[in-house]
């Protein structure tokens, strides 16, 4: 029986391959898009379900009372520590790391810059890393040893068994410092601990072991990430009031005043880090691929009705000779199963096709269909057997309820009965995909605006060159002289240092107050060294005063100069007022004088307002530099580079030649944004796709529905014009109410998703009219092809079977 079902089934997908094409690819696109959506955001939930003990395991965070004084996925260095040795019934383990960055040689071989841990020798035995070789234990309990990946170990020494080879690793006071390989880990899956901020860590050292370094161990200390592991049974309300009591006891005045620490579970710490991006991107992800799904699920149910509409008269006969209504029910319900299977099929490889290309997307890797989960497939087989069983189940009913004389007849009285609940769904569809539109261009206008907004200086052309550190007044000395002999070269045009670019940098927050005023109304300020070429080589503007003219220590000392923002903050309206006044800074006893005012500039991302700014030259406010800036004066970059790079290396031998562009440095910088930007267009490109198929598979039922009323009024003077119009009227009516429904909850959802950015674009209702304009273009331009044809018809073809 099944074999006869079967048969039938793919002879009528044969006779109407149209329909069966359609069909297969708006859903075989469904799918696909779902699927690696939903490959995405399983890879987004496991980050972290592999890590030892991971439900036990929290990082300790901060909510500071007054804002700068510290940042809220850091706390108080011994934090963590203390808790273990004072409520050993409480915390099984902890872990602490300081993140820093460091030139890395070994041997005549010179790397870039690597991102390191300086942590606790807990780290791998707490977190269950896999040790290849070197003992989990004690890898990183003597203080001139390292740990790195197996990644590293291929990149430094060609090979992964390098235990007790040697690592020179550059430190803070200008010098190297010597480090023994004592492990080496297996390649890091993502997580929370070695990918803390979104930069993947290959290199491990003990905690206090590179000179130069800020006590990172002392009660002082507030930038240091904390892990602990709580014992069985113990919830994160049992270790509020021993964190309090710790602060109280040890902490000093102004984080016991201000520090209000708490725990967050590491398996949920990813999702909610930075203001919770990944989550937020997980549920708008999956809310546009289940959008997308139903699109196409939509289509398929529709087009699954224009094919059977044309198969009254077949089901007529069939009855007449004695088939049962179960038995058309099946047959229905088999080929729309079969459809529904061929697109999985398809799906499949699609998903494949375009695996690497959305993992470029989404800025993740994509595993493959096979290795994602034991449960995708048959969760992926059961979901596509439920589709097809949905989307034949309602032309086989009504269909097969037909009495015979009236599917002899070939009439269809349930078709118009049906008519509301079609054009709901074709409505919803038109809605769905005019939403995802509006949210793309709104996504990719404020993407654009990010790229060409004035950031208060002129970053053509700058090249950020890494520079190795020795913040000593000689280390200072030693950087300014090539400084110097860079400048020297005819395709630079101007160069300067500074502690802090677009790609970061040790930048760090001080309060601040006028002289006049008391210690309570010190504002948060943002602290940036520099040397007397900055604002030359940004090209930014002075609003009032001077900026520094030479870098002798004598005329640094005592000085600042402020943005307008740190300005109008101390109360002066008018930059020129400013200019002259003094200042108190945390740390200084002696008050300072403001020399000059920028106009506001950012280095940071724009999704936070611009700070007060004060900068200070690396002379006299703390020996502070990290970055060239390079501001290039010859329109060939290539050999620009090359003539740079070589010069560097004949200063500065021993230093990798690490460099990028401010372009570069801002992509990275709203690599989130750019991301949902492309995954927001390629949905729209999919949604439009489905819409298209959707309506080719309403003008078909309808033209299937109406083809002899075509044809009498064709007789009876009818013009084509009339008859597109008559076909169109259903499309206008969907297209109208989506475009009411779709806009305002468009303008809504993008007005809070703009919110996050202080600086952003205005929503245009403009841009939603024209997106709406397109769509009905659209939708003229596919229902006018397909209509024409019809009218076009010799009626009489029509009439004859009447």
């Amino acid at each position: 029986m099944f074999q006869n079902y079967l048969k039938i089934a793919i002879r009528n997908l044969l006779r109407h391959k149209f329909y069966a094409l359609l069909n297969i690819i708006g859903l075989a696109v469904g799918m696909t898009f779902t699927g690696l959506i939903g490959s995405y955001v399983w890879s987004e939930l496991q980050v972290n379900n592999g890590l030892r003990n991971a439900p036990y395991q929290y990082i300790i965070r901060s909510k500071w009372k007054q804002p700068g004084l510290g940042y809220e996925d850091v706390t108080v260095a011994p934090l963590g520590k203390t808790l273990k040795e004072k409520y050993p019934g409480l915390v099984a383990n902890y872990y602490r790391f300081d993140v820093l960055t460091t030139a890395i040689s070994s041997g005549n071989k010179h790397f870039v810059r690597e991102v390191a841990q300086a942590g606790d020798s807990t780290m791998i035995s707490m977190f269950g890393f896999t040790m290849l070789y070197g003992n989990a234990r004690t890898a990183l309990k003597a203080p001139n040893s390292v740990v790195i990946t197996e990644e590293n170990a291929i990149k430094y020494f060609g090979k992964t068994d390098v235990l007790g080879q040697v690592l020179n690793l550059s430190n803070y006071t200008g010098s190297k410092q010597e480090f023994v390989v004592t492990g080496v880990l297996k390649s890091l899956p993502k997580n929370s601990v070695t990918y803390l901020w979104d930069l993947p860590v290959n290199v491990f050292i003990p905690f206090n072991s590179l000179q130069g370094r800020t006590d990172a161990d002392g009660w002082m200390t507030w930038n240091i990430a904390n892990y602990i592991e709580l014992k069985e049974g113990i919830s994160q309300e049992d270790i509020q009031q021993p964190m309090e009591q710790i602060l109280t006891t040890y902490a000093p005045k102004t984080a016991r005043k201000n520090l209000q620490p708490y725990l967050t579970p590491l398996k949920d710490y990813y999702r909610d880090f930075n203001k919770g991006i990944v989550r937020k991107t997980i549920y708008t992800l999956s809310g546009i691929a289940l959008f997308i799904l139903l699109m196409a699920i939509v289509n398929f149910v529709n087009s699954a009705v224009a094919n059977s509409s044309s198969r009254i008269k077949e089901i007529g006969i069939r009855k007449s000779l004695g088939g049962q209504k179960q038995q058309l029910i099946v047959q229905f319900l088999a080929e729309s199963t079969i459809i529904a299977m061929l697109s999985m099929i398809i799906s499949l490889l699609f998903y494949e096709l375009f695996r690497s290309s959305f993992s470029d997307i989404v800025g993740r890797r994509i595993d493959s269909l096979w290795t994602v989960s034991p449960y995708f497939l048959p969760v992926l087989g059961l979901s596509t057997l439920l589709i097809g069983l949905l989307a034949g189940l309602y032309p086989a009913l009504i269909l097969s309820s037909l009495p015979s004389v009236d599917s002899l007849k070939g009439k269809w009285k349930s078709v118009k009965e049906g008519i509301v609940f079609r054009r709901l769904l074709i409505t919803a569809q038109f809605s769905i995909a005019l939403l995802v539109c509006c949210g793309a261009v709104i996504v990719s206008q404020q993407v654009t605006y990010l790229f060409d907004k004035d950031l208060g200086y002129n970053k053509e052309s700058i090249v950020l060159l890494s520079i190795p550190r020795d913040w000593t007044p000689q280390g200072v000395a030693s950087i300014e002289a090539v400084r110097n002999e860079l400048a020297r070269l005819p395709v630079v045009k101007d160069i300067s240092i500074s502690s802090s670019s677009l790609k970061g940098g040790p930048a760090y927050d001080l309060h601040m107050y006028a002289v006049e005023e008391d210690s309570t109304e010190a504002m948060s300020t943002s602290i940036l060294q520099t040397d007397e070429n900055f604002v030359r080589t940004y090209q930014i503007p002075l609003l009032a005063g001077r900026f520094y003219t030479s870098s002798a220590r004598a005329e640094q000392e005592n000085k600042l100069v402020l943005n307008e923002s740190a300005v109008k903050a101390l109360g002066y309206h008018n930059p020129e007022v400013a200019v002259g006044r003094q200042v108190y800074i945390q740390g200084y006893r002696s008050p300072i004088t403001i020399i000059g005012v920028t106009k506001d500039f950012s280095f940071r991302s724009m999704k936070e307002k611009i700070m007060p700014t004060a900068i200070g030259h690396i002379n006299g406010a703390g020996y502070l530099f990290a970055y060239f800036s390079v501001k290039l004066s010859s329109g060939d970059l290539p050999s620009s580079l090359v003539s740079i790079e070589k010069r560097f290396h004949e200063l500065l031998p021993d230093a990798p030649f690490e460099y990028s562009f401010t372009d570069e440095a801002l992509q990275q910088l709203y690599q989130a944004e750019i991301q949902l930007k492309k995954a927001s267009q390629t949905a729209t490109l999919l949604a439009m796709l489905i819409v298209v198929l959707g309506i080719l598979a309403m003008v078909s039922l309808s033209l299937a529905r109406r083809m002899k009323e075509m044809s009498i009024r064709k007789v009876l003077g009818a013009s084509v014009p009339g008859i597109v119009l008559l076909f169109m009227k259903e499309f206008l009516r969907a297209w109208l109410i989506a475009m009411l429904v779709a806009c305002p909850i468009a303008y809504l959802l993008m007005e809070h998703w703009l919110q996050t950015f202080a600086y952003h674009i205005d929503v245009s209702l403009f841009s939603f009219g024209f997106i709406s304009l397109f769509f009905l273009l659209l939708i003229g331009l596919i229902v006018s092809s397909q209509s024409i044809k019809a009218a076009l018809m010799n009626p009489v073809k029509s009439l004859r079977s009447e």
